[in-house]
C-alpha cells in the first residue's frame, strides 16, 4: 500500500498521541541537568476523551439507527468556534453521539447501511501552531482509527451528499429541532434567550439550530423533516458506568467546595467569598468551567430562588444556601446545602429546618427502583405524617406555611405524571422523562422548596441520587445536611481563614 503524506502525517499524530505518555521516563535525571525541558512533546493532552470507548459511542448511534428505521438518516450540527478568547467545547448533542470535540463538525447516521460519517473543515496551521492541535479534515484516518467512526469527509461534501440523500429511497430525514446545550447551557436555558431576542426590534437572529432547520429543509425538500430530541433524550436519561463515575467525581468536587465553604464561613463573608472557594477546588481538579451561575445566597435572596447577584456581607442571624456546580469531563452535577453564618442555628432556624428536613429526607428514603414519583410521594407523606402531627410551631404563620407545604403535595397526587425533581447529566437540567417508574441508569434530584412569604423564608436542599442495578444510592449523603453534623463542621478552620489576601 502506497502511503500519502497525509497517511504518513495521521500515522505521526497517533504515533505523538501514544508517546506522550511515557515520553518523561526516555530522559534519565542526569540528561534533566543538561536540557532546557524534561518534558519535550508541544502536547500531552489526548486527542479523544478517554473517559468513553469508541464502542460506547457506537452502541449509542445503533441505538439512534434502530429508531428512525432503515427510511431515514439523522444529521446532527456540531458546535461552532466561539467569538473571542474562549476555548472550543462541542455542544451536548454532537458530543453524545461521536465524542469528537472539532468546530463546525457535522455528522450523518445513515439508518439503511447504519454507517456514520463526519464531516471536518480544513486544518488552520497558523491556528494549530499557536494553539496546539485540533481534529480536521486532513486527519481523517486518525479521526476514524481514535473514535471508531466509519467515515470522515470535507465539509464541502455536505450538501451534495444532503441532495442525493433527498432524491435517493430516504422518506425521513432526523435532526435536533430545541436549541443546543452546551457549557453552562441547558435547553430552557436557550430557549429564554432566544425570547429575549424575539423581543428585540433590533436582534432577529434566529437560533443556530434554527438557521440549520432551514438550510436542511432547503436541501431535503423531498423528506419528512422529524425531531431527534425525544430519541436522543430517552437515550441521554439512562446513564452507563462510565457517564456515573464522571457524574460522581463532578459531584464530589461539588460537596468538597460547598463544605469548605461551610468551614470558612463566619459573620461577613460575601458570596464571592464562597465562589472563589469553589472555584479554586473546581478549577484545581481539572473541570470545564461551571454548570451554571453560582447560586450563593445569603439571607432573604435566596427567596429569589435562582438569584445570582448577591452583593451582600452574611450578618449575625442570617442563613446561608449555596448550588453551584462544576462540569467535569461534559458531566455536571446540583447540589444545595443551607447553613447559619454564624454557626449555630437559633432556635427559628432549628425549628423551620427540622420541618423541612424530616419531610425531604422521608422523600429520600422512600425512593425504590420501579416506583413511579407518585408512589413514592404517596409513600413518603405517610411516613411523614405522624411526625407531622406532633411538631409545634412558634408563628401562626409558619405553621400555616407548613401546612400549605405538605398540601401542595398531597395535591400533586393527584397527577400521575408528577415528578419529584429533575435530571442531572450533561445538563444540570438534564433532558428526559423522569415522571416514569424510577429504572437502573437514572441520576436526578430532588429539591423541594418550602416558603414563609411573610418574611423572605425560604428553605431547600438539594442531593444527587444515582440508581443504579444494586440500587439507588444519594451520592451526596458525605455532605452533612443535619444541624449537628453542620455545625460541627463549621467549627473547623476554613481555607478562607488561612490564605485570605486583602487588596487595602
Amino acid at each position: 500500500m502506497l502511503l500519502t503524506p497525509s497517511h504518513l502525517f495521521a500515522k505521526l499524530l497517533l504515533l505523538l498521541v501514544i508517546t506522550t505518555y511515557i515520553s518523561p521516563a526516555i530522559l534519565s535525571t542526569a540528561d534533566a541537568q543538561h536540557t532546557w525541558n524534561t518534558s519535550y512533546e508541544k502536547e500531552e493532552r489526548p486527542l479523544f476523551t478517554t473517559h468513553f470507548s469508541p464502542g460506547e459511542f457506537a452502541e449509542r448511534r445503533n441505538q439512534v439507527y434502530s429508531e428512525i428505521g432503515s427510511n431515514a438518516f439523522a444529521i446532527i450540527q456540531g458546535a461552532p468556534m466561539p467569538m473571542g478568547f474562549q476555548i472550543f467545547r462541542q455542544n451536548n448533542e454532537f458530543y453524545y453521539l461521536s465524542g469528537i470535540v472539532s468546530p463546525h463538525a457535522y455528522m450523518i447516521l445513515d439508518g439503511e447501511s447504519q454507517k456514520a460519517t463526519v464531516y471536518l473543515q480544513d486544518r488552520i496551521e497558523r491556528r494549530e501552531y499557536g494553539e496546539g492541535k485540533v481534529l480536521s479534515y486532513q486527519d481523517a484516518e486518525l479521526v476514524m482509527e481514535l473514535s471508531g467512526i466509519d467515515d470522515v469527509k470535507h465539509i464541502s461534501q455536505l450538501q451534495a451528499d444532503l441532495e442525493e440523500y433527498n432524491i435517493g429511497q430516504f422518506t425521513s430525514v432526523y435532526t435536533h429541532l430545541s436549541p443546543y446545550e452546551n457549557l453552562g447551557v441547558t435547553r430552557s436555558i436557550a430557549n429564554r434567550t432566544l425570547g429575549d431576542r424575539e423581543n428585540d426590534p433590533f436582534d432577529n437572529r434566529p437560533g443556530r439550530h434554527q438557521e440549520f432547520i432551514k438550510h436542511l429543509e432547503s436541501l431535503t425538500s423531498n423528506l419528512e423533516m422529524q425531531n431527534l430530541d425525544p430519541i436522543t433524550d430517552e437515550l441521554r436519561k439512562i446513564k452507563s458506568p462510565a457517564e456515573i463515575e464522571l457524574i460522581t467525581i463532578s459531584t464530589k468536587l461539588h460537596g468538597e467546595a460547598i463544605m469548605e465553604s461551610m468551614r470558612s464561613t463566619k459573620v461577613g463573608i460575601l458570596p464571592q467569598e464562597m465562589e472563589a472557594i469553589a472555584r479554586y477546588i473546581y478549577w484545581k481538579n481539572g473541570v470545564d468551567g461551571e454548570g451554571y451561575y453560582a447560586l450563593t445566597h445569603v439571607g432573604p435572596d435566596a427567596y429569589m430562588n435562582h438569584y445570582h447577584s448577591s452583593k451582600r456581607a452574611a450578618r449575625d442571624g442570617d442563613m446561608i444556601l449555596m448550588d453551584y456546580g462544576p462540569v467535569y469531563n461534559y458531566y455536571t452535577s446540583d447540589m444545595g446545602r443551607m447553613w447559619p453564618a454564624n454557626g449555630t442555628f437559633n432556635p427559628v432556624q432549628r425549628e423551620l429546618y427540622t420541618f423541612y428536613l424530616e419531610f425531604y429526607e422521608a422523600i429520600l428514603n422512600n425512593i425504590e427502583i420501579g416506583l413511579t414519583p407518585q408512589q413514592i410521594m404517596s409513600n413518603a407523606l405517610a411516613q411523614f405524617q405522624p411526625v407531622f402531627d406532633q411538631m409545634t410551631f412558634s408563628k401562626d404563620i409558619y405553621k400555616k406555611a407548613a401546612d400549605e407545604f405538605i398540601d401542595s403535595y398531597r395535591q400533586r397526587l393527584d397527577n400521575p405524571r408528577m415528578g419529584l425533581g429533575h435530571g442531572v447529566g450533561l445538563a444540570v437540567h438534564d433532558v428526559g422523562d423522569y415522571s416514569v417508574p424510577v429504572e437502573p441508569g437514572m441520576v436526578f434530584v430532588i429539591e423541594p422548596q418550602f416558603r414563609v412569604p411573610e418574611e423572605n423564608i425560604y428553605v431547600r436542599l438539594e442531593d444527587m441520587i444515582v440508581v443504579t442495578e444494586d440500587g439507588v444510592e444519594v451520592i451526596t449523603d458525605f455532605v452533612p445536611r443535619d444541624i449537628e453534623g453542620i455545625e460541627a463542621l463549621m467549627r473547623e478552620e476554613g481555607m478562607l481563614q488561612k490564605i485570605d489576601i486583602k487588596l487595602d
